[in-house]
Order: structure tokens, then C-alpha cells, then sequence
């Protein structure tokens, strides 16, 4: 379980986060929404370490992870996994070279141990046969199963997706989504994703936030969000090609 509790940030005093509070659950697909520029990113910056807060706290299982010492925040780190935006693969290195990667910095796990390690997620994520490829050779599609896991290769507590479906059509995305909600089940982890696809959201989205203007003005299930009475999300919502078409 995550839980944030009164995040800010501030930019050159421009106020990006609010004062978001939430809990995030463990087995779930947690999904952060909202338009461009309203904190999303920023927010999964703060909670994954990368940008600081100027308050608030973000606690995993109860540890507050910018009120630890340095080998508590360590062993949190190691125990996320993190899919980004554009995949952030090495262009120089194989699919299963990618994969390997946290397990040759972060572990002293023998040889047979990473090699089994590695194998065991790309035959995870259907790509057991392109291990051996460059990422040149592969498809966007595939690119983000590579990411998926090599996310999932130090088996995490906790995943971050930023953007998985972008730059995918919309098969290819709706496979993507259904893999990391699966993983996501069956590994008990706590997942949380920042997406525009109202396809994710309408389809595997267990527990929502909209954030809008650096607030959080909404929080709740896929079933319950298109009932909402929240005009800025309103807007969001049926300002979207799918849900137009869907009538709803």
C-alpha cells in the first residue's frame, strides 16, 4: 500500500500540487488522470523519489520515505519497478540484455540465477522468442512488454506505469493494459498509472484520481466516473473521442 498525504510542489513559485492526499491498494491498478499539465507527472516524480516535495508525505506500507535514513529509502527503491513513458530501453543492448540490467546493478545473484530471472519474465510478458533481438528490431508494442519486464524483474512491491499506451494503436494498447493488470493481480503489487486513455480507465481502472490545476478534485472507480458531477471532469471525460462514441 501507498498512501500520499498533503503533497505540494512549487516551481519558481508557481504551485504545481496542492496538497494531494490519496491511498493507493495493494493488487490494484491504481490511475492517475487528468488533463496536460495539471501534476500528474510531477505527483509520480515525488512519490518514486525523483522530485522532493516541498511537503507532505509519501509513505510504502507505512515507511515515510522522505522522513527515512538513506538504507530505508534505499530498500524502498528496490523495491519498486518503473515503466517510462517512452520505454527508456538501451539501443546497445539485447531485449534480454534490457531486461537483465537491474538485476547486474542492484543484485549479486549468480550468472544462472539472472539468466533464469530474465527468462522467466520475457516468458511473461510473450516475448521468450525475441530475446536475443535489438530494439530496433522489435515493435513499439513489444518495446513496452520489454519495459513491463524489466519492471517486474527485481519482483516489486510496487509499479509505476507513465504513460504505457502512448504512441500505441488501440489493440496493441488495450494488450498492454490487460498485461500489467494481470501482473498486477497475480503478483499482489501495487500498480499506479498515469494515463489519457479512457480506455484504461473505463476498463481497468480499480481506483481513479483527476487532478486538475495541481488539485485533486475527484477520486473513485471506472464504474462511477462517468456519473460524476464534477464539471471540470465532465469536460475531461466527454471531451474524449471513445466515450462520444460510446454514448455516454
Amino acid at each position: 500500500m501507498i498512501e500520499i498525504k498533503g503533497i505540494e510542489k512549487a516551481f519558481s513559485g508557481k504551485e504545481v500540487l496542492k496538497g494531494i492526499t490519496s491511498s493507493f491498494e495493494k493488487g490494484q491498478t491504481n490511475l492517475i488522470i487528468g488533463g496536460s499539465g495539471t501534476g500528474k507527472s510531477v505527483l509520480l516524480k515525488c512519490m518514486i523519489g525523483l522530485v522532493k516535495p516541498d511537503s507532505g508525505h509519501v509513505l510504502y506500507n507505512g515507511r515515510d520515505f522522505y522522513n527515512s535514513d538513506k538504507d530505508t529509502q534505499q530498500s524502498i527503491r528496490r523495491e519498486m519497478g518503473v515503466l517510462f513513458q517512452g520505454g527508456a530501453l538501451f539501443d546497445s543492448k539485447t531485449v534480454e540484455e534490457n531486461v537483465r540490467f537491474p538485476l547486474d546493478m542492484l543484485t549479486d545473484q549468480s550468472e544462472s540465477e539472472k539468466r533464469d530471472r530474465v527468462a522467466f519474465c520475457l516468458q511473461r510478458v510473450g516475448l521468450d522468442a525475441a530475446a536475443k533481438k535489438m530494439p530496433s528490431e522489435i515493435s513499439g508494442g513489444m518495446k513496452k512488454r520489454v519495459g513491463i519486464a524489466r519492471a517486474i524483474v527485481m519482483n516489486p512491491m510496487y509499479l509505476f506505469c507513465d504513460e504505457p499506451n502512448s504512441g500505441l494503436d488501440p489493440l496493441t494498447s488495450v494488450k498492454i493494459d490487460e498485461l500489467i493488470k494481470e501482473i498486477t493481480e497475480e503478483y499482489g503489487i501495487t500498480t499506479i498509472i498515469i494515463t489519457h486513455d479512457m480506455n484504461s480507465v473505463l476498463e481497468i481502472g480499480d481506483n481513479i484520481i483527476f487532478l486538475y490545476q495541481g488539485h485533486k478534485l475527484w477520486e473513485g472507480k471506472s464504474g462511477d466516473i462517468t456519473q460524476t458531477n464534477v464539471a471540470e471532469l465532465k469536460e475531461f471525460l466527454f471531451s474524449n473521442k471513445l466515450l462520444r462514441e460510446m454514448g455516454r
